[in-house]
């Protein structure tokens, strides 16, 4: 399975493409898609979107899993990031891939076992668990794939739930 993790962003949105095997996850690839932050709102979904287009006709994800936006921020924040969040969508859905939607927190958590882990922690744990040389940067692509991580981690426990269930029949 190839899980494209994104983190929105209007102005930044993180990217991480990781490959799940029954071993381990292994990174294929990690950026940001930047837009200029005096660009109209409009042109700026439009660029994202197009980015968006290309990885995925590149790396041929099997789903996609999206960090939603944290309400406690602002209310303009939000707003920004959910339009974001809808530009990953579409994408996703134009391609026929299913999208999975997690919370800041579980993200975290799933990643570093702590649900209010630093942007350095995640960093750290996100270059542990694929194995990396160095610690992937900016921390928008650090986050896009503990997103990426964080859905494996979820499938791998969903798997492993509907087999006990199986197994007690």
């Amino acid at each position: 399975m190839i899980v494209l993790g994104i983190d929105p962003g209007t102005l930044n949105m993180g990217y991480g493409v990781v490959a799940s095997t029954d071993d381990e996850p292994i990174m294929i690839v990690c950026g940001v898609l930047t837009a200029k932050p005096r660009t109209p709102i409009s042109e700026r979904l439009r660029l994202l979107y197009q980015g968006l287009e290309d990885i995925i006709e590149r790396y041929g994800p099997d789903e996609v899993a999206v960090e939603e936006p944290f309400m406690a921020e602002n209310a303009r924040s939000a707003l920004s990031i959910g339009r974001a969040q809808a530009v990953a969508i579409l994408a996703a859905a134009n391609h026929g891939l299913p999208v999975f939607q997690y919370t800041p927190l579980l993200v975290k958590q799933m990643v570093t076992d702590y649900g209010r882990a630093s942007k350095e922690q995640i960093q750290e744990m996100v270059r542990l668990q694929l194995r990396l040389n160095d610690t992937p940067h900016p921390s928008d692509a650090a986050d896009a794939l503990a997103v990426a991580l964080c859905h494996i981690r979820q499938q791998h426990l969903i798997r492993l739930l509907a087999k006990a269930d199986k197994g007690h029949r």
